[in-house]
């Protein structure tokens, strides 16, 4: 929706039938804008609902009411939409875009518009018949006309209205038709995306949803699949509820199902860009120069003179500097194969040139014969370095055009060595992060990578980008998580949740796999579900909310479906001793050692649920045997230390302490060892020893956290409410 609060609050009202109130609304709208263009459609429409309303009132049956009702919410939305797009033209990138589309005046209509792009590969195919030496120049004037038709039609399409059947009808055919260049039908659904990027329109979301279905050239299904997936708008099926449909049957399909699940954990590693150009920048570049005889000069690059002291004194120094070089290429490259965007950083810089002022240029799918870098492509001096680069590298669209307006910039400055070398055609170029095989760049997820690269530069890098809605949105937001959508979670697509959510657990993305899987639906939820919400729940508790299930609640379900499950068990017996539930948790514990007898972590979590039922001395023997076969094992020592604290065994349980009292002992181990002292009456001792533990965790609040549950406790062992506040006051001092 582009930025109008007004107009956004009123589609929602409209999305939830609330028609009176948006007219109410909207007449106190223009009550303060009676020249409003808009005015008289309002003031028709608003009519037509008094009438139906009207005839309501008066107890007509009218078997049609229905479905005019919902003709009246889809013109009051319409109506919003054009009062959207009318306030936003005053905004720098609407502004500019009508001027320039007022300037040449070209025939946009849809009849218009296919004439020209089928004339175009028309007019391309008869070039082959006029004379060999005019050839050039023509197709020089041909492809910069034609180019100008692209960002006009480009400008056009993403500052539509709301479209009707029939233009959705005339583009689909166009882009579907083989008589339409391909560049052409590939800017044309960017510029369909970015349009109901803006403004939901049923009618574009439904274009790029044929196309993706219906058309087999694959560079131009992956844009449309890229297209459908972010414009779809959960909030408008309440208006459209076709929506739904079309999402169904298109998740219906297991190919389309694996490429939503690739295209949400590429969108991850687009929203990583910045973080993996760190790592190049901090941990992989200073590596890679460091060791080349290369040096960057505010003149260019400048190759150094051989050190020949330096090969007599160190004569192995050359070989280990190529294999530090060719270490760090590897990590360049296995970035680039996992799906890093390496590349943002380095061309980020590289967006000022004229060429991205047209807004167009930051979708074009790269041709050498554009207009813009056309000279440069032909040049002798850098035709093969230029064709061979840009054909092998993982390099974006915009990267590549960017690369090459960079080129004619350098190429001057570049050591005079390199550049006879560049002019024989002799130096062959290998990008960094290594050559990707012409089979892989046809791969779909290939494909799709590439162009959701050339997405994210523009929502990140152009000027006026924060007019437009940006589907990718920041990390902490989750706009880029379309498998929270509801329209996706309620489709086939369910089967793919636990594989995405546990593609976040392995990035450490918690809080996104956590929303995945409360979007999974209901039917669709298997062990493996309820093992990992298990863990996300215990790990992120405030962002699972108080609606989430507890995770004894996970484990259990767990187990329910698992019961043989050494892990469900494992995670419940866990889980149930954390709620304080010890003699369930020491059941559970009991029969996990039968499945696996010689497992320490069952046995010590055995022994602290008997030792929380005060049963210390059937703990006991089990905790000597354990820290006699592993003396070093800190958790058996800090667990035998507070078995012998609880049996009143405090002199060997002070030999433990010791042990366990280092340069940074565990908060546990100093709660545990001034009770210890406590017990023993050994009061500014154990005094001190909970000033440690203050001054160790500054949100430490002895009294409420750890003192009043453990009144009990004390009290068994004498010590009382007076000492107790006695000592509370000694920590307040």
């Amino acid at each position: 929706m582009w930025k109008s609060d007004t107009f956004s609050d009123m589609q929602r009202l409209v999305v939830q039938h609330r028609l009176g109130q948006v007219v109410r609304e909207l007449e106190n709208f223009f009550l303060g804008h009676p020249t409003h263009p808009y005015s008289e459609s309002f003031r028709t429409l608003a009519s037509h609902y008094q009438l139906l309303a009207g005839y309501w009132l008066s107890g007509y049956e009218d078997a049609d009411r229905e479905r005019l009702f919902t003709d009246l919410l889809h013109q009051f939305y319409c109506l919003l939409a054009r009062l959207a797009q009318h306030d936003c033209n005053k905004r720098s990138a609407f502004r500019l875009t009508l001027w320039m589309a007022a300037q040449r005046r070209s025939d946009l209509s849809a009849e218009g518009v296919r004439n020209s792009l089928e004339g175009f590969v028309s007019d391309l195919a008869m070039l082959s018949l006029e004379p060999e030496a005019q050839q050039a120049a023509k197709r020089a004037d041909l492809y910069n006309r034609h180019q100008q038709l692209r960002g006009d039609l480009f400008n056009y399409i993403w500052t539509s209205e709301l479209w009707q059947q029939a233009d959705a009808d005339a583009y689909r055919d166009m882009i579907l038709s083989p008589t339409v260049d391909a560049v052409d039908q590939q800017l044309l659904v960017s510029a369909i995306t970015m349009a109901a990027l803006n403004v939901f329109d049923i009618y574009k979301f439904r274009v790029l949803a044929q196309v993706y279905s219906q058309a087999t050239d694959e560079q131009l299904r992956q844009r449309a699949l890229v297209g459908w997936v972010l414009v779809a708008d959960a909030d408008k099926v309440g208006l459209y509820p076709e929506i739904q449909d079309i999402i169904d049957t298109l998740c219906d399909d297991a190919r389309c199902r694996e490429e939503l699940a690739e295209l949400q954990m590429q969108l991850v590693f687009c929203i990583d860009a910045d973080a993996d150009s760190r790592r190049i920048r901090d941990e992989i570049m200073p590596d890679l120069l460091s060791h080349s005889n290369m040096k960057i000069t505010r003149n260019g690059i400048v190759e150094q003179e051989e050190d020949t002291l330096e090969e007599i004194l160190h004569p192995d120094n050359a070989e280990r500097n190529m294999e530090k070089m060719e270490e760090s290429m590897k990590k360049m490259m296995a970035m680039q194969q996992q799906g890093s965007d390496i590349y943002f950083a380095g061309f980020s810089q590289m967006k000022r040139f004229p060429f991205f002022n047209d807004l167009c240029n930051w979708f074009v799918p790269f041709y050498p014969q554009h207009p813009g870098i056309s000279s440069i492509w032909d040049t002798a001096r850098s035709r093969t370095f230029l064709h061979t680069i840009t054909r092998v590298g993982a390099f974006c669209d915009s990267d590549k055009y960017s690369f090459v307006l960079a080129f004619d910039q350098v190429v001057s400055r570049l050591p005079q060595s390199m550049l006879e070398l560049i002019e024989k055609g002799e130096a062959v170029p290998t990008p960094v992060g290594g050559e990707v095989d012409p089979e892989e760049q046809r791969k779909p997820a290939f494909i799709r990578r590439i162009y959701l690269q050339d997405l994210y530069r523009f929502f990140k890098l152009y000027p006026m980008r924060s007019e437009f809605r940006n589907p990718f949105g920041e990390a902490a937001d989750f706009d880029y998580l379309f498998f929270a959508n509801r329209l996706f979670s309620l489709s086939p697509l369910s089967s793919h949740y636990v594989q995405i959510a546990s593609f976040f657990v392995k990035r450490k993305m918690y809080k996104a796999a956590l929303r995945v899987l409360q979007c999974c639906d209901a039917t669709r939820r298997d062990y493996q579900f309820y093992m990992m919400m298990g863990l996300l729940v215990q790990r992120e508790p405030e962002a699972a909310g108080p609606q989430a299930p507890t995770v004894a609640e996970c484990y259990r379900r767990a187990c329910e479906l698992k019961p043989d499950s050494e892990r469900a068990l494992s995670g419940m017996a866990r889980s149930l001793f954390a709620e304080g539930s010890y003699a369930e948790a020491e059941a559970l514990f009991s029969r996990l050692l039968l499945l696996n007898p010689a497992h320490t972590a069952y046995e010590l979590g055995h022994a602290a649920c008997l030792l929380n039922q005060n049963r210390s001395d059937e703990a006991l023997p089990t905790l000597f045997r354990l820290h006699y076969d592993s003396p070093d094992e800190p958790q058996v020592r800090r667990t035998l230390a507070w078995a012998l604290t609880l049996s009143s065994k405090f002199e060997q349980a002070m030999k433990h302490y010791d042990q366990l009292m280092g340069d940074k002992p565990q908060a546990d181990d100093l709660l545990n060892y001034g009770y210890c002292l406590w017990l023993q009456h050994r009061n500014q001792q154990a005094a001190d020893v909970f000033r440690r533990l203050q001054a160790a965790r500054k949100d430490f609040d002895f009294e409420h956290e750890f003192l009043q549950p453990d009144i009990p406790f004390l009290q068994d062992h004498g010590i009382g409410e007076v000492e107790a506040r006695l000592m509370l006051d000694q920590l307040n001092v």
